[in-house]
């Protein structure tokens, strides 16, 4: 009786171990994803950075194609990732168009908390979202601040227009319904990869942009205030599994507080430090959070 009931202690302490080192593995670590481009791998080393910083242990997947990125995490191959307000609301739920950040930021919160149990944690400031820019000269010359000012005085501005942008219903056409024709004084279609140097080049004035390309933080060109709110915001913050969060809790303060100093300025400037200067962004997110963190 005694060798049995040794035996069955025996037993009891060998499967505590393993399920306790299976838990930490499990558990111990937290997998931060990235999409495949410039400025969510910056972000989500960052992020990676500030975990490290805050004594967890990361391992980083990065680089994964935008259209899997929020599978990837639904299905527990990842912890955490960026995301953007506007895409959560967009392409991700297929909701209605909304322009208020903030109504924005409340939908896809609690959506994804319904149907996915992820969390969004607070959103950033820093919104890469559709634009228009125009070189300093036309803003001087014209008095371009806004796109309402850039509606006023089409009739002067040659347009290096891109693919769709023309035609697709989230651009031009939706610009139209709300400030009215531009009637350009020109307009070609450039590829996008070539917009800034034909503007450089003064061969045109304004063009297309994103709100956090790199090529931004040059002096040269002007981002046009989006003065009637016609495209939705696409502020960016972390969206994490409810589960991860469960377990280690000090994530939610951690990256708050990074978030609450990224703003379009600061990952305009990261996005130029790699896709002008050509620094890995591993190396530009790091002197980012060195700075942030004092």
């Amino acid at each position: 009786m005694k060798q049995k009931r040794w035996l069955v202690v025996a037993v009891v302490l060998v499967l505590a171990v393993v399920l306790s080192c299976t838990g930490k593995k499990d558990g111990g670590v937290v997998r931060v994803g990235s999409k495949n481009f410039t400025e969510n791998l910056i972000l989500a080393e960052i992020y990676a950075l500030a975990l490290e910083n805050a004594g967890l242990r990361v391992e980083r997947r990065f680089n994964l194609a935008s259209s899997v990125v929020h599978t990837a995490l639904v299905n527990n191959e990842i912890d955490l990732y960026p995301e953007y307000t506007g895409t959560g609301l967009l392409s991700v739920l297929r909701l209605g168009l909304e322009t208020d950040p903030a109504k924005v930021y409340e939908t896809v919160k609690r959506e994804y908390k319904q149907r996915f149990d992820l969390v969004w944690l607070n959103y950033a400031q820093a919104n890469d979202g559709q634009g228009l820019a125009v070189t300093k000269t036309a803003s001087m010359l014209y008095g371009i601040r806004t796109i309402s000012d850039l509606q006023k005085n089409a009739e002067n501005i040659r347009f290096a227009s891109q693919g769709e942008f023309d035609e697709r219903e989230d651009a031009l056409p939706l610009l139209m319904k709300i400030y009215g024709p531009f009637n350009w004084k020109s307009s070609i279609v450039y590829s996008d990869a070539l917009k800034y140097q034909v503007l450089i080049q003064g061969e045109a004035d304004a063009t297309p942009a994103y709100t956090t390309e790199g090529q931004l933080a040059r002096g040269d060109f002007v981002l046009l205030e989006d003065d009637k709110a016609a495209w939705p915001p696409y502020n960016i913050a972390p969206v994490i599994r409810r589960a991860t969060l469960d377990a280690h809790p000090e994530i939610e303060a951690t990256l708050n507080a990074v978030n609450a100093k990224i703003d379009t300025p600061a990952i305009t400037a990261l996005n130029a430090q790699v896709d002008i200067d050509k620094t890995e962004y591993e190396d530009a997110a790091r002197t980012f959070f060195e700075h942030i963190k004092k």
